[in-house]
């Protein structure tokens, strides 16, 4: 496994359609692969619009099964391209129940898992308890061909204690796909991920969508999505914060070896110090 990786975010805007939205991040992933990237990961529910500034039952009809149509047809590209993906999609596990997922396909086109989003906001323009239950499958980490990754969705991010338990699973590099607003969170989104990033010491990947949906609301989504490393520094620059981008960085994976050397905080961390933290 290489020490440096070749990674890759998608941030773009709502084409109108599933499966014109399907067809441009399958346009991206080939340009990412043509460019030399080995992983790739799309913004929060990627084939779809952030229905979640409403609450109307219409859009349930996103949901599908994971794995299922849109992940089948990913892990194909995947095994064509030998590329890890990280695809954000709208999981029905069964009528009635749904949740807010990425699922994970390895370099060879195999179904690894799937993460569900934990932390569900419910305020204005960001509805989101109205369409997803809250994850149960815990903070997983999936081996893939670039090393283990983690997932974390968007409104998780302001909850340090699942960026804490990817990075005790081991987690090289965690992606956190989102839909979030300009005026609402910009200044935090500079500021809670490179600062996880370090308190943790991986890399992290976090994307967000641009544009105006209008059919929808008005939020303004902001793009600026980057790669950070466990130093806290930008990889390259950030994003466009209005224009759709394809943003290919390369990861030195060696870097984890020198922060955890000169950083002990997983050796100094003190759980048994933490009990009230737990309680409700």
């Amino acid at each position: 496994m290489a020490d440096v990786v070749r990674a890759a975010l998608v941030q773009t805007s709502w084409t109108g359609d599933k499966e014109s939205m399907i067809k441009a991040h399958e346009d991206y992933a080939r340009q990412a692969a043509a460019a030399g990237a080995k992983v790739i990961c799309f913004q929060e529910l990627f084939y779809g619009p952030y229905f979640c500034q409403k609450q109307d039952a219409e859009y349930y009809e996103y949901a599908e099964s994971v794995p299922g149509p849109t992940t089948e047809r990913f892990a194909a590209l995947a095994q064509e391209l030998g590329m890890v993906m990280v695809l954000p999609v709208y999981e029905q596990e069964q009528p009635g129940v749904l949740y807010n997922t990425a699922a994970v396909i390895d370099a060879d086109g195999t179904y690894l898992g799937k993460y569900r989003k934990n932390h569900i906001p419910q305020v204005k323009g960001f509805w989101e308890k109205f369409y997803f239950r809250p994850g149960n499958l815990g903070y997983p980490i999936f081996d893939t061909a670039v090393g283990r990754i983690g997932v974390y969705i968007c409104y998780d991010r302001h909850f340090p204690e699942g960026w804490r338990a990817l990075g005790l699973a081991g987690a090289k590099i965690v992606f956190n796909p989102s839909a979030t607003s300009r005026g609402l969170s910009a200044y935090l989104w500079k500021l809670e991920q490179p600062a996880s990033a370090v308190a943790n010491e991986y890399f992290i990947g976090a994307i967000n969508r641009v544009g105006i949906e209008s059919e929808f609301g008005d939020n303004d989504f902001y793009g600026t999505s980057y790669f950070v490393d466990p130093e806290g520094k930008f990889v390259g620059d950030v994003g466009h914060d209005h224009d759709p981008e394809l943003i290919i960085r390369d990861l030195d994976l060696g870097l984890l070896d020198t922060v955890r050397d000169r950083w002990q905080f997983y050796r100094d961390r003190r759980p048994d110090a933490y009990g009230d933290l737990t309680k409700p």
